[in-house]
C-alpha cells in the first residue's frame, strides 16, 4: 500500500519521464524530420493535456527538443516565441489594468444591474449582458473574478430577506434571527495575492463556502479595490427555513444556482466576440495569418462582425436555457418590470445595489480617461482596415506596416505616460483616489507625486499572463516545425479518406471533436493540437480553411461541464453555490447551443464574410508551395 501511495504521489513525475522515453522509438526508428517532428509534438501534447507540468513550461519543450533533432535552429526557434499578438496583448493589459486600478469596471457592472432591476430572471440577464460586456475587453477569468463578488453579495441579500421575510417560527430555528444573520453574513476583500470571499457558516453543498480564488487564480484577476461588502440590519423576524439547509426556500437556492453559472458562461460568450477577448482567439489569428500570410481577411472588424451575432443570440438561448432549468417557465413573474409586482426582499435588494453604486461616488478623472481610451482603441481597430472603404492605414505611403498591435501597444504606453491628476486639480486641494489603502508597496510615494501615472509597471506586471504568452509561443514553434519538416503535409495525406463528406460535415465533426477534448484539456492547448491538424485537413479536402478553423476555435471555448473546464468555472463552483452535477446538466445545454449557433453562423453570415464557397487563392498558393 505504500508502494501504491507513492506511486500515485509521484505520477505526475512518472508520466513526465516515461513518455518522452515509450515515444524515443520513432525518431529512432524512422529516423526522418516528420518523425521527429511528430514525436516533439505528441510528447509536448500529452504534457498539455495531462497538465504534468505547468502549460507554460510544457510550451518549452520544442525550444529544446527540436535544435536536439535538428528540425530547427535555436535560434529559428527562439523567434517564434514573441509574435504580433505578444505586443497586441501586451497594450490590451495596460487597459485591463487601468480599468480595474480605478475601478471602472465595478461601475460600469452596478450600473447595467440597477437597470435591470432585482427580479430574479431581469436580474440574471442584467448580470450576463454586464459580463459579457467585459469580457470582450478583459480575460474571462478576471472578468468571472470580478462579477462574482457582486453578485454573491445580491444573493446573500435576497438569502437575508428572505429568511426574514418566513414570518412565522420554526422548530429549527433555535437561536433567533440574529443567528441565522451571522451565519448568512458576508464579507468580501481584496488581497493582494487574489480574491478571498468569507462566510461565517460552515458548509454549503458538501463544499466549503470560504473559497480562496487565489488558489485558483494567481495571477488572473489582478489587484482589485480592498472593501468590505457586509449587512449589517439583521432580520427582525424569526424565519422560517427549510431543514438542513441555508436557503430559506428551494426557490432561493434555484436562483443562486442560476445566477451563479449564468457569470460563467456569460464570461465564455463575451470572449467569442473580440480577437482579444480569450487567448484561444489569439492563437488562432497568429497561426493562420503565419500559416496563409496572403490571406488579408482575419483582423479585429471582421472577427466583430462574425462574431457579434452568435455572441446575441447564445446570450439569449442560454438565458432561456438557464431560466426554464432554475427558474421555471413563469418569465411574467421573474421579469416583470412594473414596481407593483415587486416584492419586499427585491426592493431590499435594489436598494443594496444602489448603496454599493453611491459608495463609489462621482465618475472620477482617471475613470473618463481610461474610457475615453477605451472607445479610442477600439475605433481605431475598426477603422484600420474595415475592408469596405479604406482605412487609416491607407493614410500612410508604406502598406502593411500598421497592425492592431500598433494601436493597443501606443494607447498602452500613453496610459504610463498621462497623469492620473487632472491637470485643473491642485495637489493642496485634491487628491487622486487610490483603489486601495495598501494594495500598493509605494503608495504613499503616488500620492505625493503630482505627476503619478494612470498605471505604473507594478500594475501592469500584476494582470500580464506571461504563462500564455510562452504558451502561444510554444504553438508558433510547433507549427514552425511542421512546415519545415513536412509533417503536416504527411498528415494531410493520411486524411484523404474524408474527402467524400460535405464541408459542412467536416465542420460539425470538428466542432463537437474540440468541444469533448477541451472539457478535459486547457482551451489553448487543444486549439494548438488541433489548428494545424485541420488546417491541413482542409487542404487536402479542397474546402476554405476558415470554414473549419473559426467554428473550431470558437468551440473550444465551450468547455463548460466541469469544474476543470477552465478558471471561470472553478472560481463560480468554489462559491458553493452550484454542484458538479448542476454544472453538467446546464453545461450540456450550452455547449450544445453553441455549437448548433456556430454551425448556423459559418453557414449563412459566414459565407458571404469570409467567401466560404470557394477554395481561395491564398489556401492554393499554400498548397501548390507545400509550406505549413
Amino acid at each position: 500500500m505504500d508502494l501504491i501511495r507513492k506511486l500515485r504521489t509521484a505520477r505526475k513525475l512518472i508520466l513526465v519521464i516515461m513518455i518522452p522515453l515509450s515515444l524515443l522509438p520513432l525518431p529512432l526508428i524512422y529516423p526522418s524530420s516528420e518523425s521527429s517532428c511528430a514525436y516533439v509534438l505528441i510528447v509536448t501534447a500529452v504534457y498539455w493535456v495531462s497538465e504534468a507540468v505547468p502549460l507554460g513550461a510544457a510550451a518549452l519543450v520544442p525550444a529544446f527538443l527540436y535544435p536536439l533533432f535538428g528540425v530547427l535552429k535555436s535560434s529559428e526557434v527562439a523567434s517564434e516565441y514573441c509574435k504580433d499578438t505578444t505586443l497586441l496583448l501586451m497594450g490590451v493589459i495596460c487597459l485591463a489594468a487601468s480599468i480595474e486600478k480605478w475601478n471602472l469596471h465595478k461601475r460600469i457592472a452596478l450600473r447595467m444591474v440597477m437597470v435591470a432591476g432585482a427580479k430574479p430572471g431581469m436580474l440574471v440577464l442584467g448580470f450576463m449582458c454586464c459580463t459579457v460586456f467585459l469580457s470582450m475587453w478583459l480575460s474571462n477569468t478576471s472578468t468571472t473574478a470580478m462579477v462574482m463578488p457582486i453578485a454573491e453579495a445580491v444573493l446573500q441579500q435576497l438569502v437575508i430577506t428572505g429568511i426574514a421575510d418566513g414570518g412565522e417560527d420554526s422548530e429549527d430555528l433555535s437561536d433567533g434571527p440574529q443567528s441565522i444573520y451571522e451565519k448568512n453574513k458576508l464579507q468580501l476583500t481584496y488581497r493582494k495575492d487574489g480574491l478571498e470571499v468569507n462566510t461565517l457558516s460552515e458548509e454549503q453543498n458538501g463544499l466549503p463556502v470560504t473559497p480562496r480564488l487565489g488558489s485558483h487564480l494567481k495571477h488572473s484577476n489582478g489587484h482589485l479595490p480592498e472593501a468590505e461588502i457586509s449587512v449589517t440590519e439583521p432580520p427582525r423576524e424569526r424565519p422560517k427555513i427549510r431543514r438542513n439547509s441555508l436557503y430559506p426556500t428551494k426557490r432561493d437556492h434555484m436562483i443562486c444556482k442560476c445566477l451563479s453559472l449564468s457569470i460563467t458562461y456569460a464570461a465564455t460568450i463575451g470572449g467569442l466576440i473580440t480577437i482579444t477577448g480569450t487567448s484561444t482567439n489569439l492563437i488562432f489569428a497568429e497561426q493562420f495569418n503565419n500559416r496563409y500570410p496572403e490571406a488579408k481577411v482575419i483582423n479585429f472588424g471582421t472577427w466583430f462582425i462574425f462574431s457579434l451575432p452568435i455572441a446575441i443570440i447564445m446570450l439569449i438561448l442560454t438565458w432561456l436555457w438557464l431560466h426554464i432549468l432554475f427558474l421555471g417557465c413563469n418569465f411574467r413573474e421573474t421579469c416583470s418590470l412594473s414596481k407593483k409586482r415587486k416584492t419586499r426582499r427585491e426592493i431590499i435588494s435594489e436598494r443594496r445595489i444602489h448603496e454599493e453604486y453611491q459608495k463609489l461616488g462621482p465618475i472620477s478623472y482617471p475613470e473618463v480617461v481610461t474610457a475615453v481610451f477605451f472607445v479610442l482603441m477600439t475605433l481605431l481597430w475598426f477603422t484600420r482596415e474595415p475592408g469596405f472603404v479604406s482605412g487609416w492605414t491607407s493614410l500612410f505611403e508604406k502598406k502593411g506596416y500598421r497592425t492592431d498591435a500598433t494601436v493597443s501597444v501606443l494607447l498602452g504606453f500613453l496610459l504610463f505616460l498621462i497623469p492620473a491628476r487632472a491637470p485643473w486639480q491642485s495637489a493642496s486641494k485634491s487628491k487622486v483616489k487610490e483603489p486601495s489603502d495598501d494594495e500598493y508597496d509605494d503608495e504613499e510615494e503616488e500620492e505625493e507625486d503630482p505627476m503619478a501615472p494612470m498605471i505604473t509597471w507594478k500594475d501592469f506586471q500584476r494582470l500580464m499572463p506571461w504563462e500564455i504568452v510562452i504558451l502561444v509561443g510554444g504553438g508558433y514553434a510547433l507549427a514552425a516545425g511542421c512546415k519545415v519538416s513536412g509533417l503536416s503535409m504527411w498528415i494531410g495525406r493520411q486524411l484523404e479518406p474524408m474527402s467524400g463528406l460535405p464541408p459542412w460535415a467536416v465542420t460539425l465533426l470538428a466542432c463537437m471533436l474540440v468541444s469533448a477534448v477541451t472539457e478535459f484539456a486547457s482551451n489553448p492547448a487543444t486549439l494548438t493540437v488541433f489548428l494545424p491538424i485541420l488546417s491541413a485537413l482542409s487542404e487536402t479536402l479542397q474546402i476554405n480553411p476558415l470554414q473549419t478553423l473559426i467554428p473550431s476555435t470558437m468551440c473550444v471555448s465551450f468547455g463548460v461541464m466541469l469544474p476543470v473546464g477552465n478558471p471561470p468555472n472553478a472560481i463560480v463552483f468554489s462559491y458553493g453555490h452550484v454542484q458538479i452535477r448542476d454544472m453538467v446538466k446546464a453545461g450540456f445545454g450550452v455547449n450544445l447551443i453553441g455549437i448548433l449557433v456556430v454551425m448556423l453562423a459559418i453557414m449563412t453570415w459566414g459565407v458571404p464574410l469570409f467567401q466560404l464557397n470557394e477554395f481561395p487563392q491564398w489556401a492554393v498558393m499554400r498548397n501548390t508551395t507545400g509550406g505549413l
